[in-house]
């Protein structure tokens, strides 16, 4: 990227761009402005530089950066800080100022305390924000460098920042195609378009135009489909090709991503807005309070009656009593605590904030494959003559009783196609010739046509129904059974089972190499049979006739007679019923179980598979004689569907075969049904497909019984799309266009919507969402970067994890509320309250106060903020959007909280002051004594207030207060450590400090605080378990007085992005 360059209207790529994918090559050419010779020749020296001058460099606009200080400012910019700095600045003149030794080093400590307060909180802040800016730079990184190109006849390298719209460059093998262009001349050309469309299999290139059906505008022509187009970043993964740049820059289809990524502002979150509306309640608060303690110091107290300065200084303190200066700190170290958690659960967070909005999640968009899904294609049933068979595809163990005979499983069709023709029921399927939109089909054994029976259910029953051949129903066939069945899928194949039947190291087409796969988990030793059985002669597979066969020397298990070899042929089930004479009795081999086979109960069958989302593949097998097979060599298509006798094979059965849901999926949606969270899945797979996934998943039910397509989104007005994203959970052939609307209208439905994605083109969508979620796995750098939190595992029941999580830390920072706000009151209050019963002076100073705020708040306050989750959690609905984090009850719990230590505080010091009157002490001294009696009364008060609050309903009278949360334990021996330390060591009490050590009445008063405080803040709970019992919302879960109102959205909330319609370029996943 270079400077920053105006993309505006008047750059002329904006008034230029053309649907180049439509036209021919001499039509772009004269588009363009230029002449015949263009593909020979190229753009002269001249032409180049004046296009270079008219449409800019190749680069991708730069979104602006904060510098350094206006990060700075970012962070301190806050009403509460100004409060601090007035406080410093008054101590800083003190100390300058005063001739009384303490009182200069007192003064000079709280300086340097505040200080050290605001640079810590400052510098979290802009350490949080040093990934903010990533998105463009990794879309940057995706760029070419250099690129080859004809100008002036010759080919040269240049620069690829010096591309122009007319520029002929070339590509081969490994080349980033430098913009966006218009093949001209390709030589077995593919790209590989992973990172920009999600599709895993190189794009074949073409020259010729492409057509457009009628009523479709250009630009709703998928990218997958423009075949005789390249793009900018993406690879040359074969062959060679000559294209002409149409556009460059920003005005590529990268271009325009980034543009989208960097138009979208960062959203700041409900709890920062809260902390920040906070943060003006307790500025306004703390005015008050000062006003109030200057007056109170200056007309009425005893000391300090008349005394300006001394009456400024009073109140000062009391404005550093109630200044939370740990809660921004306790805030992050919250949120930090809640991303390591997650972190730990393969859910990585990179924005703080982002993880409370996981806890008002009311909706999560998911993709299918791979997140949902196992991504394994994988082999759920195998059909017979007379049986069904399921295959555990969760199984780890290789046995045989993976396959288990149940002849109800997809015995009929799936509801949605009962009343369906099989071309109907083709048509929204998984073996659908055309594919996934904008997509080549990645099912190389589709199904051309599908003619069912008019009485399916009657075509659908088996020859030789519940015979219990070869076993009974609920019982498992013999590994040899499966060897026969089976064997036919493993050694018609060229595929390699990956280590250990996963992924890892696999070649081949997923679809095949799911048989390959059940056969290896039922125990069969695939490479010591393909050993055992090598190849003698093939038909290879070809696209034209959807089949492929192979010729092998027989096993004994084969029974075949002498002199022949056994051929085996896979291919798409339509055509294999064709060629079938016969079908295998149970799908036992051997001649002596043939019989002739049941057109109609094959085709009905592959219509109840395909119905419920499956794919299908057929599995025959025939003897031919070795007279008429040459070793080694390959055979033409009429070997199988060209032979003098028409129909020869056999039918063994048919395969059928999806990506299956992940186990624990099922558990995470049911967990997120329980809390009041939909899940919605979005997918490019087909209707049929994503409704069977939906059921098994359990988002398919009878309230969303339906999934909806991409292109019936399309036709859709915004009110219509607001309607159906309230009635549908299943969004089926969604292209990225629909992904952003979806999101658009759930939010203008006032929902809070988390959306995951991978590719490039998900980037916007995942900005827009409330809670964009990327791939870890599967993911590029550009979705991770636009994302808040990413998968590392790939698995959508970590959402639902995080989710968890997510209300936790939210249930949390409300406990954190509920320790430090009533310290702070009760410092403040305990100054203010002190001088309005007369007390020498105020019971605690700000040396002390400032310790408390900073050392004991944030060390007790950070036990609430690790609390693991109470039960019952993922029990209650989500949040309601505008909620408050100080509700109604929570307020009175804080007001209670406030009381009672500021009661204690002020009473125990009212009564040490009067002990000491009785025995005739100093008035120093009894002050000495008033402020450690104080302090330690303060802070183990708050003690008191941390124990109950760490459970917001259950009792902390039970034995769970010494379970569960460790560091609740730790921190209280920690800050009473701390307390011993600074109440007795001689001069850090006394100097620093201005207190001296307690006797045993001194601690008696403390721990009767400390009862006090405890009981009755239990006392509350109690009273709010009951309430709850009769129905009373004591959670503050329905909306306030103290809730935002918020109000429902018009439609201009879903307008889309400037630049989003070119997204309707491809669907979501592959």
């Amino acid at each position: 990227m270079g400077k920053k360059q105006d993309v505006g209207a008047d750059n002329p790529q904006m008034t230029e761009q053309s649907p180049w994918h439509t036209m021919s090559v001499e039509e772009t050419i004269a588009q363009m402005g230029l002449t015949e010779a263009l593909p020979k020749a190229g753009l002269t020296a001249d032409e180049a530089a004046a296009r270079l001058e008219k449409y800019g460099p190749n680069q991708m606009t730069e979104k602006d950066k904060k510098t350094l200080l206006q990060r700075i400012w970012h962070q301190i910019n806050n009403v509460l800080v100004y409060v601090l700095v007035t406080v410093a600045i008054v101590s800083l003149a003190q100390a300058v100022t005063t001739d009384d030794p303490d009182t200069r080093f007192a003064s000079w400590f709280q300086v340097a305390l505040i200080v050290s307060v605001i640079t810590l909180n400052t510098w979290i802040g802009i350490y949080q924000e040093g990934n903010a800016e990533k998105a463009a730079d990794a879309l940057k990184n995706m760029l070419s460098t250099d690129a080859r190109v004809i100008r002036g006849g010759k080919e040269i390298m240049i620069p690829a920042g010096e591309i122009v719209p007319g520029d002929v460059c070339l590509l081969g093998l490994g080349d980033k195609v430098p913009a966006d262009l218009r093949l001209t001349s390709v030589s077995n050309l593919a790209t590989g378009e992973a990172a920009l469309t999600g599709e895993s299999v190189p794009i074949d290139k073409v020259t010729e135009a492409i057509p457009v059906e009628g009523g479709l505008d250009p630009e709703q022509v998928p990218l997958g489909d423009r075949k005789n187009m390249a793009y900018s970043a993406t690879l040359v993964a074969q062959g060679e090709g000559v294209g002409i740049a149409i556009s460059t820059g920003d005005f590529t289809q990268i271009g325009t991503i980034n543009r989208l990524v960097n138009q979208t502002e960062a959203i700041k979150t409900d709890v920062l807005n809260q902390i920040d509306r906070i943060s003006k309640y307790l500025f306004v608060a703390i005015c008050t309070m000062c006003l109030a303690t200057f007056l109170t110091a200056y007309f009425y107290s005893e000391q300090f009656s008349g005394k300006a300065l001394e009456s400024i200084n009073i109140a000062l303190v009391c404005a550093v009593a109630m200044v939370p200066e740990g809660l921004e700190a306790i805030v992050t170290l919250t949120y930090s605590y809640a991303v390591k958690v997650m972190a730990s659960q393969n859910a990585i967070v990179r924005a703080l904030p982002a993880v409370e909005t996981l806890g008002s999640v009311t909706v999560i968009c998911s993709d299918k494959t791979g997140t949902l899904t196992q991504n394994i294609m994988s082999l759920t049933a195998f059909v017979t003559s007379n049986a069904r068979y399921k295959n555990n595809v969760d199984a780890s163990d290789r046995v045989p009783v993976n396959f288990v005979r149940d002849d109800t499983y997809l015995a009929e069709r799936a509801v949605q196609d009962m009343k369906k023709s099989g071309e109907e029921i083709l048509a929204a399927g998984p073996n659908n010739p055309a594919g996934r939109r904008g997509h080549n089909p990645s099912n190389h054994f589709t199904v051309d046509s599908l003619h069912t029976s008019e009485n399916p259910d009657a075509a659908a029953k088996p020859a030789h129904p519940d015979d219990g051949f070869p076993v009974k129903n609920g019982e498992s066939p013999t590994k040899d059974w499966i060897l026969s069945a089976l064997s036919c899928g493993v050694l018609c194949s060229k595929c390699v089972l990956g280590e250990g039947g996963g992924r890892a190291g696999e070649i081949g087409n997923p679809t095949e190499l799911s048989i390959l796969r059940a056969s290896y988990f039922a125990g069969i030793d695939i490479e010591d049979l393909k050993t055992d059985c090598p190849i003698v002669a093939e038909v290879p597979f070809s696209s034209e006739y959807k089949f492929m066969a192979t010729v092998h020397e027989p096993t004994k298990a084969d029974n075949a007679p002498d002199g022949t070899y056994i051929a085996y042929v896979k291919g798409a089930p339509d055509r294999m019923v064709k060629q079938c004479k016969y079908q295998a009795k149970g799908g036992v081999g051997g001649e002596e179980n043939q019989e002739e086979i049941d057109e109609k109960y094959w085709i009905e069958q592959i219509a109840i598979l395909s119905s419920h989302g499956l794919r299908v593949l057929g599995l025959c097998r025939a003897f031919v004689p070795k007279e008429t097979i040459t070793a080694g060599e390959t055979l033409s298509r009429e070997f199988v569907d060209g032979r003098p006798e028409g129909k020869w094979l056999t039918m063994v059965g048919l395969c059928a075969i999806m990506d299956p849901p992940r186990p624990e999926c099922v558990q995470a949606i049911r967990e997120a049904h329980g809390a009041g969270v939909r899940v919605a899945m979005i997918t490019g797979d087909h209707k049929d497909t994503a409704t069977a996934i939906g059921h098994m998943l359990g988002i398919v039910d009878e309230k969303f019984s339906e999934a909806v397509t991409g292109p019936e989104l399309d036709a859709m007005s915004d009110d219509e799309i607001r309607k159906c994203v309230l009635t549908h959970n299943v969004f089926a052939r969604a292209s990225p266009q629909n992904k952003i609307r979806i999101v658009k209208a759930l939010q203008a439905e006032g929902q809070v919507t988390s959306m995951t994605g991978d590719g490039v083109n998900d980037a916007p969508a995942l900005k827009a969402a409330n809670m964009g979620v990327a791939m870890g796995k599967e993911g590029t750098d550009v979705a991770r970067e636009a994302s808040e939190m990413i998968l590392a595992d790939d698995n959508f029941a970590t959402i639902v994890y995080a989710v968890k999580q997510g209300r936790v830390v939210w249930d949390n920072l409300r406990k954190v509320l509920m320790v430090n706000t009533p310290i702070n009151n009760a410092q403040g209050l305990g100054v203010l309250v002190g001088l309005l019963v007369r007390l020498p002076s105020t019971p605690i100073t700000a040396i002390q106060i400032l310790y408390s705020n900073f050392i004991c708040a944030v060390t007790l306050g950070f036990v609430t903020a690790i609390e693991p989750a109470e039960e019952g959690i993922m029990a209650i609905p989500p949040r309601r959007v505008g909620k408050r984090l100080v509700g109604r009850f929570l307020f009175l719990r804080i007001v209670l909280g406030t009381c009672l230590l500021t009661g204690c505080v002020v009473a125990t010091s009212v009564i040490v002051d009067q002990m000491g009157k009785a025995d005739g002490l100093s008035e120093e001294d009894r002050l000495y004594k008033i402020r450690a009696v104080a302090f330690n009364t303060l802070d183990f008060g708050a003690m008191s207030v941390m124990m109950s609050a760490r459970f917001a309903y259950n009792s902390a009278f039970h034995p769970r207060v010494f379970r569960g949360n460790p560091a609740a334990l730790a921190s209280c021996a920690i800050v009473t450590v701390l307390q011993l330390c600074l109440t007795y060591i001689p001069g850090l009490n006394s100097f620093v400090f201005s207190m001296k050590g307690m006797d045993g009445v001194g601690w008696g008063l403390v721990i009767a605080s400390m009862v006090i405080v405890f009981a009755v803040m239990e006392i509350e709970k109690a009273i709010r378990r009951n309430l709850k019992a009769k129905g009373a919302d004591t959670d503050d879960r329905e909306q306030g007085y103290f809730d935002e109102q918020v109000q429902p959205k018009d439609n201009e909330a879903m307008k889309m992005p400037k630049g989003a319609s070119k997204l309707n370029l491809m669907e979501i996943e592959h």
